[in-house]
């Protein structure tokens, strides 16, 4: 692509927000275990009770259940959009832009969405500092992955601008 110039940026981008995406995975995988282990079992003679929830997490508030599942999809997502961004960045084409924009694209809708839901989870209170740290990443992420999303697009546009 013509401009070299963004792909040291991209570069950086990639790998911060590879590392952000694994961080979130991992603690996302900590509170699933913690839920796992320590969560509600109902046996055959046992009713559940009135307020139960499928998606009960003994940690944290009502929201937990549903940001930890969402952010742990988007971690997930994103590190793979992440290796898939690497492909783009070594052969740095305008035939690669297509798959590395549209998983950046996807994964940073994932990301929105479970910033919405960490967002919700900060408003109610009542959470641990690893949950603590697993919002704010994800509300870092956010930011981050659209910054690489338009310094991908910034990179292809100058391309397709000199070829014309």
């Amino acid at each position: 692509m013509a401009n070299e110039g963004l792909k040291p940026a991209a570069g950086f981008l990639l790998f911060l927000n590879f590392c952000m995406y694994a961080i979130v995975a991992a603690i996302g995988g900590w509170a699933l275990n913690v839920a796992i282990d320590r969560g509600f079992f109902i046996g055959p003679s046992l009713q559940p009770p009135a307020q139960f929830s499928p998606i009960f997490f003994p940690i944290g508030n009502g929201a937990t259940g549903f940001f930890v599942l969402f952010a742990l999809i988007a971690g997930v997502v994103g590190a793979a959009s992440a290796i898939a961004g690497v492909n783009h960045l070594r052969s740095w084409s305008v035939d690669s832009l297509p798959a590395a924009a549209t998983s950046a694209v996807i994964s940073w809708g994932l990301t929105l969405l479970a910033m919405g839901l960490a967002c919700k989870e900060i408003h109610l209170h009542g959470r641990n500092a690893k949950l603590i740290t697993m919002e704010s990443f994800v509300i870092i992420l956010s930011a981050t992955q659209v910054l690489y999303i338009l310094v991908i697009h910034a990179a292809g546009g100058a391309t397709v601008r000199t070829r014309v």
